[in-house]
């Protein structure tokens, strides 16, 4: 129905994809008869960031109402992989199949989109501040990231393990090589290589200067990429600070629930036009695409995205002010948390400005013995053990467990909702449960000998 009327709405066709012929499809694009729109096309993209002008909670809850078409208030939940055509035969077009009841949900194969996911990306390009895409996990968008550029070269130090191993895998089909990020990036990069920082850094929950490695990287003509999950909305926005593509692992704070897998990558707009129909059309043939039931929850844990990270923020860093004054120096060798950058954060300091509102979630504790490490977590009550991060329980890890590379002192440390006072008691009783513990295994052996 090119160029026709329905509901009030002209659908125009969308172009023939290039990259994969007649695989991909474009959302339509929609002119809505609203003169608010001035008559130009509207995309889903520019309603999505329509309320960027209100509260981060605003758009959180209302950043996806344009693809209401049931007068339900909670999303439905919609478990269809298929989509039917239209019962006209002369609606029917390649990789076109709009929805009558609202053109901006219009789906065909769920490969390639679904509502769920739609919705979830919806409210995700409004507080990102860049049009989003969706996978199935944090290291699958981070994939399809470097499919997407195909650098030769990738700037990188430290940080997710996961990420490492992708460039691993990749660098076996394309010879990708990597570089430190305290590279000399004039000798050792070219144009079209990438600069990947992540921050705040997994495990420490330390920070790192984007505006810095934006002005370094885009001298060489190089991208940079930011992994953001440490730091959600409100904490940080890579884009103000010159980043080209931000990833999350969706799974921690976007999920908040430690319920769902997700991966998510935002484009900066001043790349959205190249950028975003070639990852839709890749992600078709990659099929790295998240579950409708995973989209789902997406919608709903976003709902409450800025409550739950500004109070799991703040609390982390009162936790670790806690830590510092504590008296556990006995145990504790060293904390690490971007609220600790002393010199990043004095006057003229770059981190108040990236991160104004909150440090993260995330710490973490250098005991000074690897068996003190891996034996504390058991000693807590109201932090589970176990891996992964940004859910409303906190956990702690001794993460040797997940990480063969790491220091074995390290435990990460996640902070939930249970709110300050009672996990620093639990600390507290755990910590004197180690020191009991060693004393008792002291003495056993003075007994011994």
């Amino acid at each position: 129905m090119a160029g026709g009327e329905n509901n009030g709405v002209t659908v125009q066709e969308p172009v023939q994809p290039g990259l994969v012929e007649g695989m991909a499809h474009e959302s339509p694009v929609v002119v809505s008869d609203d003169t608010a729109t001035g008559g130009e096309p509207a995309t889903a993209t520019t309603l999505a960031s329509r309320l960027q002008h209100l509260s981060l909670s605003a758009q959180t809850i209302h950043a996806d109402d344009f693809l209401n078409s049931h007068p339900s208030v909670a999303p439905p939940m919609h478990v269809s992989t298929t989509f039917r055509y239209s019962d006209n035969p002369d609606d029917l077009k390649l990789w076109v199949n709009i929805n009558p009841n609202n053109p901006y949900d219009s789906h065909m194969y769920s490969r390639d989109s679904a509502p769920n996911t739609t919705r979830l990306e919806a409210v995700l390009t409004s507080i990102l501040h860049g049009p989003s895409l969706t996978y199935s996990s944090g290291l699958s968008a981070f994939h399809a990231l470097l499919v997407l550029l195909n650098p030769k070269r990738v700037a990188i130090a430290g940080g997710y393990h996961g990420c490492h191993g992708v460039i691993k895998l990749l660098s076996k089909l394309t010879g990708l090589t990597t570089v430190p990020l305290d590279a000399d990036f004039e000798t050792e990069l070219q144009p079209g290589d990438v600069v990947h920082v992540e921050t705040p850094v997994n495990p420490t929950g330390e920070a790192r200067d984007l505006r810095r490695y934006a002005e370094r990287a885009h001298a060489r003509g190089c991208f940079l990429t930011v992994d953001a999950t440490f730091a959600p909305p409100p904490l940080q926005d890579p884009f103000a600070c010159g980043a080209d593509a931000v990833m999350h692992s969706g799974t921690k704070y976007f999920g908040g629930h430690s319920d769902m897998l997700c991966g998510v990558l935002a484009v900066s707009p001043r790349h959205a036009a190249g950028w975003m129909r070639a990852l839709r059309e890749e992600r078709l043939v990659l099929g790295s695409v998240m579950g409708s039931f995973e989209g789902w929850l997406g919608v709903r844990s976003l709902r409450t995205l800025e409550v739950r990270v500004r109070r799991q923020s703040a609390d982390a860093e009162r936790l670790v002010r806690w830590l510092a004054d504590a008296g556990a120096a006995d145990l504790v060798a060293q904390l690490k948390h971007a609220s600790l950058q002393a010199a990043d954060l004095a006057d003229g300091g770059w981190l108040r400005s990236q991160m104004p509102a909150g440090f993260g979630p995330v710490f973490a504790l250098y005991m000074h013995d690897a068996d003190d490490a891996r034996r504390l977590p058991s000693k807590l009550r109201l932090f589970h053990h176990a891996t992964s991060l940004g859910g409303v329980e906190s956990l702690i890890e001794w993460r040797a467990m997940t990480d063969a590379g790491v220091d074995k002192r390290l435990l990460r440390v996640s902070v939930g909702l249970e709110g300050f006072e009672d996990l620093r008691d639990d600390l507290a009783q755990g910590f004197a449960a180690l020191r009991r513990e060693r004393a008792g295994r002291a003495a056993a052996g003075a007994g011994g000998a």
